[in-house]
């Protein structure tokens, strides 16, 4: 099947499976993994899933806007949480379920069962994403979960090249191992902050020369993260913490500090193409996972035969173990972290309880995903001295037994523990945006009086200037008095009439669309003219909706 066909074919399903899964109501990756494996059956074709290829043209501008988009507060809030999960659940995970696997399956040297261990540790905030979407998981706690997979990844990847290069050459050394890890976080983070400020820095001082060209801005923020990947991996450093690196700090120097101009209508178009391809990856990675499982599990049955325990059946039984160690192993780290740490309080007392429900919510949102299948592909076929790599085939089998098994679990249990589970109290906002709304429109009051003064002078009717600026400047006043209300139910009072305002304009405005509409299909406005005027009321419908 050629390249383009493919593409075509992969895209067409991840369409197909946002339509299914929403009428059979089974989670999104679970369809398309069943897509990707149907595509297969139906044609007899498969892509050959390069992983070096696959890290370059899914990884970065997935984990790059994973980085520009999340809540740096948040972040930072939770920071001890995340890189408790990030960090030492991975090498706890790695260690655990490594020895597990290595004395379960005697024919598996200790430094693959490691490897195959490492490659397992790492978390897919997009599988528990798509299957939560029944019961979405609190902010809280996604942030948490989207944090975690941002370092895991990369701790994970980085434990399975130690473990590979202790199996191909058959020594290891911690100091080496150390250093390397400390080499690839080091040198990853400062590519990728280097790599977007220098962006950042260089389209600023063109845009501020000669103007900002719309389409060349969204350009090139799809292809910072590749940049900052490449530099990294050329450096010998992680690329993966490299494009998380780089979004989060496009997403400061957006906010001041290395300040790039962008303009309104930029960053409302960026956003539609960002989502475009955020939908499209997210989709083809899962379909692309499925069309590797019918020929990994055909190879069941010769995968067995070399073990010492040649029945079928015993897959089953290593798949569940390792799912059930996985489980177990999380829940304790999970437990721990929360009891010390999500759950510390500045002031003396008894620490609250540490909720059951939570704990379990937290270890069954920890899916694998396709980062794990990739990852374990990239197992060399062999050794230094030529012989083949021992056990590679059964751990392949393996890891992606376990993110289907991991999948289907979550899907089935994680709506139903998300049922009124109870995390601590989010920090309320709506003070904080009541305050910055009001200091805004203090702002814009100073602006457009000045400005009006300035319009109106020398000119032969300046009480219109006046007059317009007055009108402009009532509206501010509203909001401001409607946003400085001390006392609580006054404020939320003003809160409602802001929602039944938001709700009458939506249907003012989808009224003025269904008109033009109507004018322009009876040819009484040209369709340029209904074009623009539509859209204007697409992008008011967009900041009241």
């Amino acid at each position: 099947m050629h390249l383009i066909e493919t593409v075509l074919l992969l895209l067409l399903a991840v369409v197909i499976s946002g339509w299914l899964a929403r009428v059979t109501r089974i989670a999104l990756p679970l369809v398309q993994i069943g897509l990707g494996a149907a595509i297969v059956l139906a044609t007899g074709h498969t892509v050959d899933l390069e992983p070096d290829v696959f890290f370059l043209l899914f990884l970065p501008p997935l984990l790059f806007l994973d980085g520009w988009r999340i809540p740096k507060e948040d972040l930072f809030r939770d920071r001890a949480t995340i890189l408790e999960l990030a960090l030492g659940l991975v090498l706890f995970t790695v260690i655990g379920l490594g020895l597990l696997i290595w004395w379960m399956i005697p024919e598996m040297p200790l430094a693959v069962a490691f490897a195959l261990a490492a490659i397992l540790s790492p978390t897919d905030p997009i599988a528990v994403q798509a299957i939560a979407a029944r019961a979405p998981i609190p902010k809280r706690l996604m942030h948490i979960l989207e944090g975690e997979s941002l370092l895991n990844d990369a701790t994970g990847l980085t434990c399975m090249r130690i473990a590979v290069i202790a199996a191909t050459t058959g020594a290891f050394s911690l100091t080496q191992a150390v250093g390397t890890f400390a080499w690839l976080a080091v040198a990853g983070i400062a590519a990728g902050v280097a790599v977007t400020l220098a962006v950042n820095l260089v389209k600023g001082w063109i845009s501020r020369r000669w103007g900002d060209d719309v389409g060349a801005q969204i350009l090139i923020s799809l292809l910072t993260p590749f940049a900052a990947y490449l530099v990294a991996e050329k450096l010998q450093g992680s690329g993966i913490l490299a494009a998380v690196a780089a979004g989060v700090t496009m997403s400061f120097s957006e906010q001041g500090g290395f300040r790039s101009p962008v303009l309104a209508t930029t960053r409302v178009h960026r956003a539609v193409v960002w989502d475009a391809v955020q939908f499209a990856a997210n989709g083809v990675i899962f379909v692309l996972l499925g069309e590797q499982m019918p020929s990994i599990l055909s190879r069941a049955a010769e995968v067995v035969a070399g073990t010492s325990r040649p029945e079928v059946w015993w897959l089953a039984v290593y798949v569940l173990a390792i799912v059930a160690t996985l489980a177990a192993l999380r829940f304790i780290w999970v437990w721990t972290s929360l009891k010390l740490t999500l759950y510390r309080r500045r002031h003396r007392g008894p620490p609250p309880k540490v909720g059951l429900r939570l704990t379990l919510v937290m270890s069954l949102a920890g899916v694998r995903g396709a980062i794990t299948l990739a990852g374990i592909l990239t197992l060399p076929f062999a050794l230094e001295d030529g012989s083949a790599m021992p056990s590679r085939n059964l751990a392949i089998f393996l890891a992606a037994a376990v993110i289907v098994v991991s999948l289907v679990l979550a899907s089935v249990a994680l709506p139903r523990l998300l049922k009124d589970v109870e995390l601590p109290p989010e920090p309320s906002h709506e003070r904080d945006e009541d305050q910055a709304r009001a200091a805004a429109a203090q702002a814009a009051l100073r602006a457009i009086e000045d400005l009006s003064h300035d319009l109106a002078e020398g000119k032969p009717n300046p009480d219109l200037y006046s007059e317009v600026a007055a009108r402009l400047m009532a509206f501010y006043r509203h909001r401001i008095e409607s946003r400085t209300k001390t006392d609580e139910d006054e404020a939320r009072v003003a809160r409602q009439a802001d929602d039944i305002e938001r709700r009458l304009r939506l249907a003012g405005l989808a009224a003025e669309r269904e008109e033009l509409g109507r004018l322009a299909r009876l040819r009484r406005i040209d369709e340029e003219t209904a074009r623009r005027l539509i859209r204007e009321i697409d992008l008011q419908e967009l900041r009241y909706g």
